[in-house]
């Protein structure tokens, strides 16, 4: 959690939680929590909220079961708001509906960049354990090695009909690729960068 501190008399002992998916980043919901709702999500881990309607606390998903599972809080700069990760389980709207927005929320494209801070820190704080700290250890050649052959390997398996085969060989090239450009000290941003550059100029 920030280290920032919530000031809730500021808004009459309420302030607004806006929820995220800490996996899509897609805004869920949002909703009110008072102090002892905030420490309840803390403390359960299962987000929290002040209902003003039933005047009472309010756990997301005691009715439903579409829980919410608490992944992180952060304070914005004022201290009047909260943002709060966290994992969905099942559609956040009382309507059905993946978001109390009326989007779609699949897409699961955000674990690129928890997996990307993972690489990141078997470099710098490497284990015996750890098969990306291996890959590491043994230098930008072995790495970019990974890489050729684990392109190869998806090359073989597209030229076939097993899905589950290709997925594999599919996350094995994405995850070594990642690992290719922590190895360079690139970032996959500056890669985005230059994809947006090229789409700018169409």
């Amino acid at each position: 959690m920030s280290e920032r501190s919530i000031d809730f008399k500021k808004m009459d002992g309420l302030v607004p939680a806006i929820v995220q998916d800490a996996v899509s980043g897609k805004v869920l919901m949002q909703g009110y929590m008072n102090e002892e709702a905030l420490e309840k999500t803390k403390e359960t881990k299962m987000v929290t909220f002040y209902s003003r309607s039933k005047n009472r606390l309010w756990t997301k998903g005691e009715t439903s079961g579409n829980f919410m599972e608490l992944v992180s809080i952060a304070i914005d700069c004022d201290g009047d708001s909260i943002l709060v990760r966290a994992n969905p389980r099942g559609p956040v709207c009382h309507t059905g509906s993946d978001t109390c927005f009326d989007e779609v929320n699949t897409s699961k494209t955000g674990f690129i960049d928890q997996l990307r801070a993972i690489i990141k820190d078997r470099k710098n704080n490497p284990t015996d354990k750890s098969y990306t700290a291996s890959l590491f250890a043994k230098g930008i050649n072995k790495v970019a090695q990974k890489v050729g052959e684990e392109a190869v390997e998806i090359v073989i398996e597209a030229k076939d009909d097993n899905k589950e085969l290709f997925m594999g060989e599919a996350a094995d090239l994405l995850y070594h690729y990642l690992v290719l450009l922590e190895a360079k000290g690139y970032e996959l941003d500056e890669v985005m960068d230059v994809l947006i550059e090229r789409h700018q100029k169409k």
